[in-house]
């Protein structure tokens, strides 16, 4: 396991009127990665970010774009967002499309794939799969909404899941998603995430504060 905890900070919880200065902002700030939040107002109830978002922001940074479907359906989009940009795409094996298709389309873009879990959702269901993907996302709230408060059950999850990558001895990176704060940043750390998605707690007290606010979500 890589030991250094990664920063993903979801540009949900941004200035979506001053978008392109919010990502160029947090990656200078420290960001690990960017996530996006793509959300189709079906699989989940809220509507976010499309293929074109993602393509105009793409020029901001050069770091990795973590994009996070939750959509249904998911091949026919798949390319797109591979286009736009993105460097991980991670989709929910709870949609009805073919998981195993999609991951292989995902792939074929020279794109790295990512299964993400919804707190109802068994972590094993992970493991027909885990040759195939690069990253693992626990969410720690129902996805569709930002500022949620987060699942203590996923404290568990986490730490199966990194039980088992470390057991696999596989190059999967373990992200955590929803309800990350400073108050409990170190459970999640010490449950086994190496990547952490935070919104609201990123992007609290303006651009002079997001690079303190990354530093301490490390849990430096």
């Amino acid at each position: 396991m890589n030991n250094k905890i990664k920063i993903s900070p979801s540009i949900l919880a941004s200035d979506f009127s001053q978008l392109g200065n919010e990502v160029i902002a947090i990656a200078e700030a420290g960001a690990d990665y960017i996530h996006v939040d793509v959300m189709d107002g079906h699989f989940v109830p809220n509507l976010t970010i499309g293929p074109g978002i993602v393509k105009s922001i793409r020029d901001k940074t050069d770091i990795p774009f973590d994009v996070h479907l939750m959509i249904d359906p998911i091949e026919p989009y798949i390319d797109e967002f591979a286009k736009a940009g993105a460097d991980i795409i991670s989709i929910h094996p709870e949609a009805n499309d073919n998981t195993d298709k999609c991951i292989d389309r995902i792939k074929s873009h020279n794109v790295k794939a990512g299964l993400a879990i919804n707190p109802d959702t068994d972590w094993k269901v992970v493991l027909p799969y885990l040759n195939k993907i690069d990253l693992i996302i626990v969410m720690s709230v129902h996805p569709g909404f930002g500022g949620q408060k987060f699942i203590p059950s996923a404290l568990e999850k986490l730490k199966q899941l990194r039980a088992e990558i470390d057991n696999s001895n596989l190059d999967i990176e373990l992200e955590i998603d929803g309800g990350i704060n400073f108050e409990n940043i170190q459970s999640v750390i010490d449950a086994g995430a190496n990547v952490i998605v935070a919104g609201t707690t990123t992007f609290a007290g303006g651009k002079s504060e997001y690079a303190n606010n990354i530093t301490r979500l490390r849990g430096q």
